[in-house]
């Protein structure tokens, strides 16, 4: 076997399986969402932008990270705004004093602007930030995982899905490539040089290519059969909802249970774990309907399965700082967040998965 110059046997160029990634950005997301902590979130922002960029393949997908760190410096804009209009009455040292709006009685509790404190925008900021650190964990796996790649791993029983699961993954970095394309042509050619008439002539030709390559790729996988039902009773097909139903049932159950501690611990994780059991019978069911076949299927190797354990890690770790320092993952509006051992280890052990997984494979050299 031929090996690369600079690259160790284990680690030849390849594309690791795409569910890998959404496992491991999971976990990032799971660890985000149980801390407000800003040094925390924004260690894990860190990780999330290096690890994109050092895995990330030259595909039309990979290009849209960006976006959705954009997005996310939005949510944290709007949220601080949302404080600003409806802060009024939060206490704490008042910063600016707005006039407050008088409200009809049937809103009772709910202020319209009013005198607006700093411990209600440093609130804003990091809740705002906590929702900008998910939604950029989110990007990083559609930037690293490939959409089709990821159909073609699905279970059978979300086959028939498939082609809206991928027109919809794929919206974003077709936007991206349209908007990098048309922005191109544009610059070739004369035009209006106003802002607004600039945006126009921008907007309509961005978002009419982006609907079209994605109906496009519908239209194909339609051709080639994607997203056909199979053969299947009524009787199997109620069954199958059935099951599929009360498992989701199920699940919402003991989710709300584990979140809510006054609730009957028999409704957290058994319930919780009959639902999921219930979920996936009704999916194995549905499945067995559903006849397809593979070409080159997409295999598990260490790298994958290392990706994952690092982001179940990250996760695990997320939990354990948030049930036993809460001063750490909830710090005070009044004092400056501080960082302990295990919110380091939960921050920076997401960069392990640069380590532990092959360089991505260059576009147009074979699998």
């Amino acid at each position: 076997m031929s090996v690369l110059p600079g690259h160790l046997p284990g680690h030849l160029p390849r594309d690791l399986h795409p569910v890998a990634w959404w496992l491991w950005a999971i976990g990032l997301a799971t660890a985000a969402s149980l801390t407000t902590n800003p040094l925390l979130l924004l260690m894990i922002v860190g990780v999330v932008a290096v690890v994109v960029t050092a895995r990330r393949t030259d595909h039309p997908w990979a290009r849209s990270f960006r976006f959705y760190v954009w997005l996310g410096v939005a949510a944290i804009v709007l949220r601080v705004l949302w404080r600003v209009v409806l802060g009024g009455g939060y206490p704490g040292e008042v910063v600016l004093d707005l006039p407050e709006v008088p409200l009809p009685d049937f809103v009772l509790g709910v202020t319209l602007l009013g005198p607006v404190t700093r411990e209600a925008l440093v609130s804003g900021l990091y809740d705002g930030l906590r929702l900008a650190t998910l939604v950029i964990c989110v990007g990083a796996a559609n930037s690293l995982a490939n959409p089709k790649r990821l159909l073609r791993s699905l279970p059978p029983a979300l086959y028939e899905i498939g082609t809206a699961l991928v027109v919809a993954v794929t919206v974003l970095p077709q936007l991206t490539l349209s908007f990098q394309r048309v922005r191109a042509a544009q610059a070739l050619r004369a035009g209006d040089t106003g802002r607004v008439k600039r945006l126009r002539r921008l907007l309509v030709p961005v978002l009419e290519d982006t609907f079209d390559r994605s109906l496009a790729l519908a239209a194909g996988m339609d051709t080639r059969g994607y997203g056909r039902a199979g053969t299947a009773t009524a009787a199997e097909r109620r069954t199958t909802g059935a099951l599929v139903l009360a498992g989701l049932c199920g699940v919402v159950v003991g989710v709300y249970a584990l979140l809510d501690q006054t609730a009957p611990r028999l409704l957290a994780g058994p319930m919780l774990v009959v639902g999921t059991l219930v979920a996936v019978a009704g999916l194995v069911n549905a499945g067995r309907r559903v006849q397809r076949t593979r070409y080159r299927p997409d295999r598990w190797r260490a790298a994958e399965l290392a990706v994952v354990v690092v982001g179940l890690v990250v996760g695990g770790l997320g939990w354990w700082l948030n049930q036993h320092e809460v001063g750490i993952a909830y710090p005070a509006v009044t004092t400056v967040p501080e960082v302990s051992v295990l919110a380091l280890l939960v921050g920076l052990l997401g960069l392990a998965a640069v380590a532990v997984t092959p360089p991505p494979r260059v576009a147009g050299t074979p699998r």
